[in-house]
């Protein structure tokens, strides 16, 4: 089956936003600092710091005491590690004085982790990077936590692509990070321009029930005016639940679109039966998106001649759900998941565990050498 979205190799150009295309396996090379854009004045003053390590600092500072430590950060759950290149960054662009010499030694974004597993070591003068704890742990612990539920979604799926369609459920400011971590975890499209950001993606989407509304409720209508104005290489996929009769609007615009329709979405809402359910098929768990609703679109547009348009489901999917569609066989091509994909939770803790070359750590927590720590280039 065609990908809703092509593949682009990751670099600093970003294509038209009619491309549609990210780059859908896990970076191997890491992100450069510019990246990342940093507000590294305020990064530095800690501005983003708990105040303790920012008074830290400064009782290093005032008692002239620069100890060069060994600063080893371990995560607490398994999961897919995100978030490292961002990290470093922080570290080389924030520490204070600017520039300061630290020697790194990480795993990279996309790497499996175990719980316990040492993720990053940092070696310095702790007067110049005490203040930044807060900052690349929050980094790690908000890239590592999409990341790991994209990779549970996308294995559910069993090579049927998922989007990252969660926007909406996050705040503006966090959609590069959040973007990037779907792909590191392995969604085959973003929704935002935004989230494709760091990997030279656009984002991609279905017509949206707004658009259907402004058309008076005539999907057909609104996905012909689509048609008309959206340029050519966008793949056409329209939303078909607005009449919550989607068998039935999923044909009329099958037919009035012809080859040019890539797909349909079923979004229905998760308290409905769709129209085209039977007495029998009534169910409770057939409220919403449900696979007799998926076999019903899948029946109609087939016998009517459209056998190649692609269905898309969404609407309150999980892995779990998605694993049931899978096994059960339900005739789905795509999936568009949101607000679970933030529903996860990852814990990062550094600690100093080495001050001068000796052991210098509180109970329990040891130096944990990890072998596949990689030395990061200055």
């Amino acid at each position: 089956m065609e990908m809703p979205v092509g593949s682009a190799q990751p670099g600093p150009k970003k294509p038209s936003p009619t491309t549609n295309s990210v780059a859908v396996a896990a970076r191997r090379s890491r992100l450069p600092a510019e990246t990342f854009r940093l507000p590294v004045a305020d990064i530095r003053a800690g501005h983003y710091s708990d105040k303790y390590f920012v008074r830290t600092r400064q009782v290093l500072l005032a008692e002239g005491r620069h100890p060069r430590v060994l600063m080893q950060v371990f995560s607490r759950k398994a999961g897919i590690l995100c978030g490292m290149d961002e990290a470093i960054a922080v570290l080389r662009l924030s520490s204070d004085p600017p520039g300061s010499p630290l020697l790194i030694h990480a795993l990279r974004d996309g790497d499996t982790i175990i719980p316990g597993e040492t993720v990053m070591t940092i070696e310095g003068d702790y007067a110049t990077f005490a203040h930044l704890e807060t900052v690349y742990l929050g980094v790690l612990a908000r890239g590592t936590a999409v990341a790991t539920l994209v990779r549970q979604a996308v294995e559910a799926a069993r090579g049927k692509p998922v989007l990252f369609f969660a926007a909406r459920f996050g705040h503006y400011l966090t959609e590069q990070a959040d973007g990037y971590a779907a792909v590191v975890g392995g969604a085959a499209g973003v929704s935002t321009d935004a989230n494709g950001d760091w990997v030279a993606a656009a984002g991609m989407g279905t017509i949206p029930h707004g658009l259907i509304a402004g058309f008076a409720g005539d999907t057909v209508a609104a996905s012909a005016a689509f048609d008309r104005h959206v340029e050519p290489e966008v793949q056409r996929i329209a939303l078909v639940d607005f009449e919550n009769n989607c068998p039935q609007t999923a044909v009329a615009v099958a037919r009035a679109l012809g080859p040019r329709l890539w797909g349909v979405r079923l979004d229905t809402a998760e308290d409905l039966w769709d129209e085209s359910l039977t007495p029998a098929e009534r169910t409770p768990e057939n409220r919403g998106v449900s696979p007799p609703l998926v076999r019903h679109v899948r029946q109609a547009l087939d016998e009517v001649g459209f056998p190649e348009v692609r269905i898309v489901v969404s609407g309150g999917f999980n892995a779990q759900r998605l694993e049931r569609f899978v096994a059960g066989g339900v005739p789905f091509d795509v999936v568009g998941i949101g607000s679970w994909f933030f529903q996860g939770h990852a814990e990062f803790t550094a600690d100093v565990v080495m001050l001068e070359g000796r052991v210098c750590a509180k109970v329990g927590r040891a130096y944990r050498p990890n072998p596949r720590l990689e030395r990061v280039a200055e």
